[in-house]
C-alpha cells in the first residue's frame, strides 16, 4: 500500500472531516498527516493532497511528483512553485475541477446579476431611510452583461444567463467562438467590451497577467453607472481605485465575494460603503463529497493505470 501526505492549514475539525472522507474513498492508499511521517519515509512520498498548504512544507518531500488540491483556487501555490525557493521541485500540480462547483458559481452569478439589475441595493437603502420610490424597471434583454474569463465556471454561467436573454459578452486570453456571446481578447478587446458593459463579472484566475487588471484605467473604460461583481480573486481589482470610482459615481455598485485579505478586516471601509455588497467568499463553496470523489478517482487512475489527471501549466499559471 502506498502512502500519501495530506498537507493543509485547515481548522482541526475541518481537517478531520476531509481526512475521514478521503480515507474512505482512497481504498488501499494510506493517507497521513505530515506529523505521522518520519524522516525516513519522506523519501517514499510521491503524492500529496493539499488544502491551502504552506508551500514551503512541500520541500520536506524530495520524491514528490504530484500535488492534488481539493480546491479550485491554487494561485498562491502556483506563485510559490515559480519562486526560487521551490524551483527545485519538479511536480505536477492538479487543481479541483468539479462540475458541481461550476453549477454553484453559475447560480451565484445569476442571483447577483438579478440583484444588480433589479436595483436591490438601492431598495435596501431606501427601506433604511423610509423612502418610497419606484426605480425604472429594466428587462434582462436590455442589460449588457460581460464576463472576464472563459473557463469552466464562466462557460456554465454564460449558459444560465442565456436563458434570460441577457446581451452577453466574454473576454479571455485567446480568441474563442461562443454561440450567442460576443467574444473579445487582448487589451484592445477588453477596452471595447468594457465600454459596452452594464454589469461586469470577474471569473478570472489570478496570475501575474491578471493581477490588478481592473484598476483606475480599465475601470474607467466602463460606462458611467456600470456595476460589477468579483467572484474570482480579490487581487484582480485594485480596491483603492475601485472605491475612488464608486465615490465619484462612475461605478454604481460592486458586489465583492473575494478580497486581498480574508476574512475582510473589520477596519476596511468596504464594510460601510452603501454602494458595496460584501460577501464572505460564498459564491461557489467546495462540496466535500463530490470533491473527494474526484480527487480519489484521479489518484486511483494514476496508481492503477499511470494516467495523470489534467495538470496546470505553470507558464500560464492556470
Amino acid at each position: 500500500m502506498s502512502k500519501i501526505v495530506f498537507i493543509d492549514t485547515l481548522p482541526n475539525t475541518t481537517r478531520l472531516k476531509w481526512l475521514q472522507l478521503l480515507r474512505e474513498a482512497l481504498g488501499n492508499e494510506i493517507l497521513l498527516l505530515p506529523e505521522e511521517i518520519d524522516d525516513e519515509d519522506v523519501y517514499k512520498i510521491d503524492l500529496a493532497i493539499v488544502a491551502n498548504p504552506r508551500p514551503r512544507d512541500l520541500l520536506r518531500y524530495p520524491s514528490l511528483k504530484i500535488v492534488h488540491s481539493v480546491w479550485a483556487g491554487v494561485d498562491k501555490l502556483v506563485s510559490a512553485l515559480k519562486s526560487e525557493e521551490l524551483s527545485g521541485l519538479k511536480i505536477e500540480l492538479v487543481r479541483l475541477v468539479d462540475p458541481k462547483l461550476s453549477v454553484s458559481m453559475a447560480e451565484s452569478v445569476l442571483a447577483w446579476t438579478l440583484y444588480l439589475q433589479r436595483h436591490m441595493p438601492e431598495y435596501a437603502h431606501q427601506q433604511a431611510t423610509k423612502n418610497w420610490r419606484q426605480l425604472p424597471h429594466i428587462n434582462s434583454e436590455q442589460v449588457r452583461v460581460s464576463l472576464l474569463g472563459a473557463g469552466e465556471m464562466a462557460l456554465r454561467s454564460l449558459e444560465l444567463l442565456k436563458k434570460l436573454d441577457y446581451r452577453l459578452s466574454c473576454w479571455s486570453r485567446k480568441p474563442k467562438q461562443l454561440e450567442g456571446v460576443n467574444h473579445f481578447c487582448g487589451i484592445n478587446g477588453l477596452k471595447t467590451m468594457l465600454a459596452q458593459t452594464d454589469i461586469l463579472i470577474s471569473l478570472l484566475p489570478l496570475t501575474s497577467r491578471t493581477y490588478q487588471l481592473l484598476d483606475k484605467k480599465t475601470l474607467a473604460w466602463l460606462p458611467a453607472g456600470a456595476k460589477l461583481m468579483n467572484f474570482s480573486r480579490g487581487a484582480i481589482i485594485n480596491t483603492t481605485d475601485l472605491l475612488r470610482l464608486i465615490d465619484s459615481g462612475h461605478i454604481a455598485h460592486a458586489v465583492l465575494d473575494v478580497f486581498d485579505q480574508e476574512p475582510l478586516p473589520k477596519s476596511s471601509e468596504l464594510w460601510t460603503n452603501e454602494k458595496v455588497t460584501v460577501l464572505p467568499h460564498i459564491s461557489a463553496p467546495t462540496n466535500k463529497e463530490t470533491a473527494v470523489r474526484i480527487v480519489a478517482d484521479s489518484i486511483i487512475a494514476y496508481r492503477t493505470k499511470g494516467v495523470l489527471p489534467k495538470c496546470l501549466d505553470l507558464n500560464l499559471e492556470y
